[in-house]
């Protein structure tokens, strides 16, 4: 439920974003390297994903922008014991809110709050597989900070953000796990101004 209500809220900010003025809708994608940080000291190696989605881009003033997305992420974990990987595939569609600061030579420092909705969670170890998706919280809280260069003229851009985690995963454990994660990737806006 929390998923569509976020879906469709999220609808409504790009079709309100796109009929106002000084606003671009936008596509993006690119690479994950995500881990989880637990409390306990277990450390998890970074496993390598992918992002993908929407953007707008809404023109507060002259330097001054917000920047909310639509995403799917692959994100989790993996580890080695004894010579066999453990994958922890988790699956997230987060809808990040940037507030970006625009310098006149296409350069962007942004930050800001990120919700998470959780999709799916699989373990696989070797060739076997399981689903512990009702281990972890549905919704995950996190901040993401970065920056990125857009061509003015052109649309096309780049972007680099490190996402941290501020609220833990688990849903019964005792442990406490963070998702933390890089993101880098590149974006187009449709109708760049």
């Amino acid at each position: 439920m929390k998923f569509f209500a976020t879906t469709a809220m999220a609808a409504i900010l790009f079709t309100t974003a796109a009929s106002a003025q000084s606003v671009n809708i936008g596509i993006k994608g690119g690479l994950n390297v995500y881990n989880i940080n637990n409390d306990n000291g277990s450390k998890y190696d970074d496993k390598v994903g992918f992002n993908v989605g929407l953007l707008g881009h809404v023109h507060l003033t002259k330097q001054l922008a917000l920047q909310p997305e639509l995403v799917y992420s692959t994100q989790g974990a993996k580890s080695t014991t004894a010579g066999i990987e453990t994958k922890l595939n988790l699956g997230y569609i987060n809808v990040p809110i940037l507030l970006q600061y625009m310098f006149d030579n296409g350069f962007r420092l942004q930050a800001g709050p990120q919700f998470g909705f959780l999709t799916s969670a699989k373990a696989k170890t070797g060739s076997t597989e399981y689903d512990f998706k009702s281990s972890l919280k549905s919704v995950d809280v996190g901040i993401g900070a970065g920056l990125g260069y857009v061509h003015p003229a052109s649309g096309l851009g780049l972007d680099a953000r490190y996402n941290i985690g501020l609220s833990n995963i688990n849903e019964n454990s005792s442990v406490k796990s963070y998702n933390r994660g890089l993101q880098l990737g590149v974006f187009y806006l449709f109708n760049h101004k």
